[in-house]
């Protein structure tokens, strides 16, 4: 009977946990403005605003993975030209990212000090420095994008496949910026929910239409790549619409009116400043993967579709790793707004403790099934090869990469922007540029070389951060 008894009690146990989780769960996917994310259980608030971000991370690299998969059927060119143009994408998605951590730090100081009238006014000023920064690169998308390719190294037949699709791309910045932007202003109100569902939504229509534009199903034209291109681009747009609907219609916790849209430069001054190291820090980082992508060009077309496909399949399985550690910045910006600076800390390690957690499950599924995962975008051996070699050696840094990633989120979220562009500097090219050089082309390595110069700098990023977060300068800043 004691034995019945138990099990009776430890299945009652397990229903009433199961059903607490997905009551959490539900309630972080609906959202709600009223949460305060300063008080109760760190879990249980990290959890709240983790899942909606995670399930955003997912269909921010979701466009990725789609545009590969439709994009692959097309040859190698195709998948090159899309390789090169994201290459040099990431320089536009550093600057927009850059200003996110400015948006996010601010915003979320401001909730934190429960003043949400303040927090709508920087929110107007965020969206003048998407208009600014999306006019300056959208133009030199249009007018320089033969050249952009040539210089990243391209094959002319890569050039003369890709070269709508990169014009598109980078002269239709405007969706990725403002993308980017507003959800980074409803993740530092705390509304993650709001930011996740324009993904959803910007996802949804380039799933639905990357097929039909790229090889001409039912009433659409056949544009091959650059098809991809115009289902991104129009995927995003509605996104972002979606996204400011919600600001101008006052669906959340903050408010986009007449007022709020006024230009203040005092406020965009200190948006500036703060996003300056965002962005600083993140061009550090994505040049030198410019740097990296050009020297695997250098060693063939296959290489660098292998590459490609690799990259795309690790930004995807790290989601749940960056929703975490997007989580950490509002909640240590909350905190901190909120004068709780003990409580920021801890928040800290344990993200990075979930994070660290993750990627290790991560990494051994890395490990087991990479040869079958890399299959579903290519079967040809040369690029099977390189994508199989590349995701074996990232997933061995895959533990430090995600401890890391939390901390350096939370400098990020505490308006110290300047301390993790420094350790990038170090990091990426002190370090992984000259090694991968190096090792790549006078050790004769090849494009192996490079995939190990990105596991030293991404594992020494993490031990700098660890040791830099632990001085504590980050809980003294005014934002």
């Amino acid at each position: 009977m004691p034995s019945v008894l138990y099990q009776k009690q430890n299945t009652l146990m397990t229903t009433t946990k199961l059903r607490d989780a997905w009551h959490l769960f539900k309630r972080a996917i609906a959202g709600n403005s009223e949460i305060n994310y300063t008080e109760g259980s760190i879990a249980r608030v990290t959890l709240l605003l983790a899942i909606p971000m995670i399930l955003e991370m997912a269909m921010e690299s979701v466009f990725a993975i789609v545009d590969i998969f439709f994009v692959a059927k097309l040859g190698t060119d195709a998948v090159a030209s899309v390789g090169l143009t994201e290459a040099v994408i990431t320089l536009l998605y550093a600057l927009a990212i850059g200003l996110s951590m400015g948006a996010t730090a601010m915003v979320a100081r401001r909730v934190g000090e429960n003043n949400p009238d303040a927090a709508s006014i920087v929110a107007g000023q965020v969206i003048w420095l998407g208009v600014f920064v999306s006019v300056a690169v959208g133009l030199t998308g249009l007018f320089f994008a033969r050249e952009i390719l040539q210089l990243m190294g391209a094959e002319d037949s890569v050039v003369e496949t890709g070269l709508g699709y990169t014009r598109l791309m980078i002269g239709g910045c405007f969706s990725i910026v403002f993308l980017f932007l507003i959800n980074a202003i409803f993740r530092g109100a705390g509304d993650a929910a709001i930011a996740m569902r324009a993904l959803w939504l910007a996802n949804g229509i380039n799933i639905v239409l990357d097929p039909c534009l790229i090889y001409g199903f039912w009433i659409f034209p056949e544009l091959g790549v650059t098809g991809a291109a115009v289902a991104t681009n129009f995927g995003r747009s509605v996104g972002a619409l979606y996204g400011l609907y919600h600001l101008i219609g006052n669906k959340g916790r903050l408010r986009l009116g007449q007022q709020e849209i006024a230009l203040r430069l005092k406020i965009v001054r200190s948006l500036v400043q703060i996003s300056a190291g965002g962005v600083a820090q993140f061009l550090v980082a994505t040049a030198s993967w410019v740097f990296l992508m050009s020297i695997v060009s250098g060693f063939g077309s296959d290489a660098v579709a292998g590459y490609t496909i690799a990259v795309r399949v690790v930004m995807f399985s790290i989601l749940p790793a960056w929703g975490l550690s997007n989580a950490a910045a509002t909640l240590v910006g909350q905190n901190l707004g909120a004068g709780l600076l003990d409580r920021a800390e801890i928040t800290t390690w344990r993200i990075a403790q979930y994070n660290a957690s993750y990627m290790a499950v991560a990494a051994i599924a890395m490990l087991v099934f990479d040869e079958q995962i890399a299959r579903l975008f290519t079967r040809q051996p040369e690029v099977l090869f390189h994508a199989v070699n590349c995701l074996q050696i990232f997933a061995y840094g895959y533990v430090g990469w995600g401890f890391g990633m939390a901390v350096i989120q939370a400098f990020n979220g505490a308006g110290d922007t300047i301390t993790p562009t420094f350790i990038n500097v170090l990091c990426f090219w002190i370090i992984q540029v000259p090694l991968a050089y190096g090792l790549a082309l006078t050790l004769g390595w090849g494009p192996t070389g490079v995939f190990w110069a990105v596991f030293v700098a991404d594992n020494l990023t993490c031990v700098l951060g660890v040791l830099a977060f632990r001085r504590g300068r980050w809980k003294t800043l005014v934002v």
